[in-house]
């Protein structure tokens, strides 16, 4: 069974008296474990896709389904109980807690719901992600003392944290240069690998594109291309 599957959705958006439309129908599925570049130029609708697959936005149409449920059919505490046990998010501008150094902000995600782990296997946890991020010298840091590829780094650890079965990520190496970008992409195939999670991350850039195991690309709110680029 898909992990995520869309049907037929599509999203609009008023402006003024008119209706805009960013996503116009679009059908795809994605399995468990897989790691795909949601790909194509701004504008094509991969951020609302995105938002849509992690429950901050809703379909004007069509039935997205997340891990076998139809996110249509959650009530509010359903749907946040959902993002905060299913889904991990990184976002192109890092957006970590500036007065929390690195161990802290990527404990944060446990401190705000009941994730079904102990309070030892959560340090334990922490700790591994921190080690696995290659960020065991700086966990003490703030991160106005880090670099934006090790800002991306305690992201992803934060993504990972309350161990849930999909990351979506929206323009991840957007704000890094090439070859930390692809480090990074590197990194989250690695986790990809090791812990069977489910990576979903949009780009426009075609280096980072090449390194995804399954390829959606999308042009003016459609899928124009849905490929696995080589075998996985």
């Amino acid at each position: 069974m898909a992990i995520i599957r869309l049907e037929k959705v599509k999203k609009t958006y008023p402006l003024g008296k008119t209706v805009v439309p960013a996503v116009k129908g679009v059908d795809f599925e994605i399995q468990k474990s897989d790691f795909i570049s949601l790909a194509g130029p701004s504008g094509s609708g991969k951020t609302t896709i995105l938002n849509m697959i992690g429950c901050i936005d809703t379909p004007t149409e069509g039935v997205v389904e997340i891990d076998g449920v139809k996110t249509s059919d959650l009530n509010d505490k359903e749907i946040t109980r959902l993002r905060h046990r299913t889904i991990g998010f990184i976002f192109q501008s890092f957006n970590l807690i500036p007065v929390l150094n690195v161990y802290e902000n990527i404990e944060f995600p446990l401190l705000i719901g009941d994730t079904g782990i102990s309070q030892k296997e959560q340090k334990k946890w922490i700790q591994f992600l921190i080690e696995e991020v290659g960020l065991g010298q700086w966990q003490k840091h703030r991160p106005n003392e880090l670099s934006g590829g090790q800002r991306q780094r305690v992201a992803i650890a934060r993504a990972l944290v309350t161990k849930p079965k999909i990351v979506l990520a929206d323009e991840p190496t957007a704000n890094l240069d090439s070859a930390t970008g692809e480090t990074i992409i590197n990194l989250m195939k690695k986790m990809n690998k090791e812990l069977g999670t489910t990576f979903l991350f949009s780009t426009h850039d075609q280096k980072i594109v090449d390194l995804a195991d399954h390829v959606i690309r999308l042009k003016d709110g459609l899928v124009s291309e849905n490929y696995r680029p080589k075998a996985v």
